[in-house]
């Protein structure tokens, strides 16, 4: 039964801390695997109801986002022997990582352009249905092509193709990859998907084309948790502290620190194995059953308002 504002009590938040819990999970779990977190942060918040109140969507929209922060924290943890090669680097210490921090840099520049010029009219235009479908269905289409293609272009071979090393990016190749990044920007693409196509495309091993999508997380996730924590608080709608509470957020973002680690961990080596058919065919999937769902109004995909200002672009 799905949860509705009526049934909340005056003062209650409408993500407790179990609800919290569940997001934390999905959104660690699927942050960094190439399937779509928005996806299923979209199923998870309908399923139990979160989606259903249209005054406190926003804050719920929000806090998924701001869950993110675990993903980062798991990063850190996970790769801190990169993080730490990079701050040597731009000590002057170790050439590779400086090489590395510039790619990381000049791969994050686009999302950070567009990311602000175009995060409205996204939310108002491409939050529904059909952009969100069409988006899972035909990512994945291009992640069997990829695997076909550049993975596994032989299907007698029983081994993954070899490619560069993360620190033999030029930035060309980093810009690249940085431009697929903001074809994540359409809700349902996956930015763990086009950026570890597009290290693949730009010649790295699968590994390591999850390895520099997991840096470029980074700053990445971390701008955009930012960004809109500052937009949820400065705006006139629900606040996400006020509707959900402190308790549910710091639980939402350990739950997705601890899940996003064994994520990437269990993402390493199965790419290393297994390329990336069964996340294609996996995102075909799921953009079906989302269909059914919608069909039947079990599932909301809607923007949290449609802002008049998303004509003033076209």
């Amino acid at each position: 039964m799905l949860l509705t504002i009526s049934s909340l009590q005056p003062g209650a938040s409408l993500v407790t801390p179990i609800h919290a819990v569940v997001l934390g999970l999905v959104e660690g779990i699927t942050e960094y695997l190439p399937i779509s977190s928005t996806g299923h942060l979209i199923l998870a918040s309908a399923l139990m109801g979160l989606d259903a109140p249209p005054q406190t969507k926003a804050a719920v929209d929000a806090f998924n986002i701001v869950i993110q922060g675990g993903a980062i924290l798991a990063v850190l943890g996970l790769y801190h022997r990169r993080v730490m090669q990079m701050i040597l680097g731009l000590l002057g210490r170790d050439a590779d990582g400086l090489r590395l921090l510039i790619n990381l840099c000049v791969a994050f520049l686009p999302a950070a352009v567009l990311g602000v010029l175009l995060d409205d009219w996204i939310d108002a235009r491409l939050f529904y249905a059909g952009p969100v479908l069409a988006a899972l269905f035909l990512g994945g289409v291009f992640m069997i092509g990829i695997d076909r293609w550049k993975i596994h272009p032989h299907r007698s071979d029983s081994e993954i193709v070899t490619g560069r090393d993360i620190t033999e990016l030029t930035w060309k190749n980093a810009l690249f990859i940085g431009l697929l990044q903001c074809v994540a920007m359409w809700p349902g693409t996956s930015r763990s998907m086009m950026t570890i196509a597009g290290g693949v495309l730009a010649g790295l091993k699968p590994k390591q084309a999850a390895e520099f999508s997991f840096l470029l997380g980074l700053p990445t996730l971390g701008g955009a948790c930012v960004y809109k924590l500052a937009k949820n608080i400065t705006s006139d709608g629900a606040n996400m502290f006020e509707v959900i509470g402190p308790l549910s957020i710091i639980v939402g973002i350990a739950v997705a620190t601890v899940s996003a680690a064994v994520a990437v961990k269990w993402l390493v080596r199965f790419l290393t194995r297994h390329g990336l058919t069964v996340f294609g065919i996996y995102r075909i999937v799921l953009c079906a059953v989302l269909g059914v769902l919608w069909q039947t109004g079990t599932v909301n995909i809607t923007p949290d308002v449609e802002a008049p200002q998303a004509e003033l672009l076209p």
